[in-house]
């Protein structure tokens, strides 16, 4: 890491500005790739069988029954169903969501600038540009990102004081409940006694699906976290309590009501002792997952499992000097492997 500090003699021009700070960091990867998903989500499904129809139940939107003519390829969602008749064709393939890379090297390299300072009044701000080049990919969730323009960015910008803190990145905020649903591009956080709150808007969307919530309250051990969030057909919102039952060993509850769909009730625990993690969840919508994991002198090693018995696998060590060697592979047959730098 490299730092310039810029003395608050050369800021005569800004008044009020009582000091300045640049922080420049680089970073940079490279490896081996397979098998990442493409995020496109296109359903890959079978054609009809010739001198035959195709009869399904269209339950993606407004339920319709639809038929397809022989040697044309069905458009059925991996959720429509199939209709038993005198023509239906009873050896369709299940849809596979999803396109996946063949194999591949990836290499990147990127510089961020981080500005920060403070005028005379106790008011903090700070902002970000970033420029990044390369093929990258997405360790985390196995997804291939892709190439990066290598043009520079703004990222976020914000001011910090007794009123709290107000940040603007335009379309770069996560919406509060789920980062599924559209980005916000200002923020306001603040804390009220002893709750925590955060507010998020975004500036473009429709009326009804603009602004999401957090808020946060701690006592006796047990974390209270309620997000919410405007969607379409009503709002969503999730209450999710945490409590370290001891040093060791921490158990957690949540209520999820998305909008228009059913409420799922999750429960848990996770433990970690000698270097082992082990953390369990189950939701009443029979949906589990089960995560290992075992960490020793910079090296880590993760697996975890689900109710479809999708599983992923990764390793990590660190090499010094910044530098980290990772590994995955998962039951899609996808895999990485590389080395990233932290400069």
């Amino acid at each position: 890491m490299k730092k310039l500090l810029i003395a608050s003699t050369a800021l005569v021009a800004a008044a009020g500005m009582a000091s300045a700070d640049i922080t420049i960091t680089g970073h940079a990867a490279a490896g081996i790739y397979s098998g990442l998903s493409n995020k496109d989500g296109k359903a890959k499904t079978t054609a009809a069988t010739a001198g035959k129809n195709l009869v399904y139940l269209d339950v993606s939107g407004t339920p319709a029954v639809k038929t397809v003519t022989a040697h044309t390829a069905p458009a059925m969602a991996t959720d429509d169903v199939l209709i038993s008749g005198t023509d239906a064709v009873a050896e369709v393939t299940a849809a596979t969501v999803g396109t996946y890379s063949g194999d591949g090297i990836y290499s990147n390299a990127g510089v961020d600038f981080t500005m920060t300072g403070a005028t005379d009044n106790g008011i903090s701000f700070s902002a970000a540009v970033n420029v990044d080049a390369g093929m990258e990919i997405d360790a985390g969730d196995f997804e291939l990102d892709g190439a990066d323009g290598g043009t520079a960015g703004l990222g976020s910008v914000s001011m910090t004081g007794a009123f709290g803190t107000l940040t603007f990145d335009d379309g770069g905020i996560e919406n509060l409940y789920s980062d599924s649903l559209t980005n916000a591009d200002v923020s306001y956080s603040t804390t009220v006694g002893a709750v925590s709150l955060t507010i998020a808007h975004d500036t473009a969307a429709a009326t009804g699906s603009a602004n999401s919530v957090s808020a946060g309250y701690s006592a006796s051990g047990m974390d209270f976290t309620l997000t919410a969030s405007e969607a379409t057909g009503g709002t969503s919102n999730s209450l999710a309590v945490s409590y370290a039952l001891n040093d060791t060993v921490t158990l957690t509850g949540e209520t999820d009501q998305a909008a228009t769909k059913e409420s799922v009730q999750t429960i848990g625990a996770s433990t970690t002792l000698n270097g082992v993690s082990v953390s369990v969840s189950s939701a009443n919508n029979s949906t589990w997952d089960v995560d290992l994991g075992y960490t020793a002198g910079g090296f880590a090693l993760t697996y975890g499992v689900d109710e479809t018995d999708g599983w992923t696998a990764t390793a990590t060590t660190a090499l010094g000097g910044g530098a980290t060697f990772a590994a995955g592979v998962n039951n899609e047959d996808s895999m990485y492997a590389g080395v990233s730098f932290a400069f």
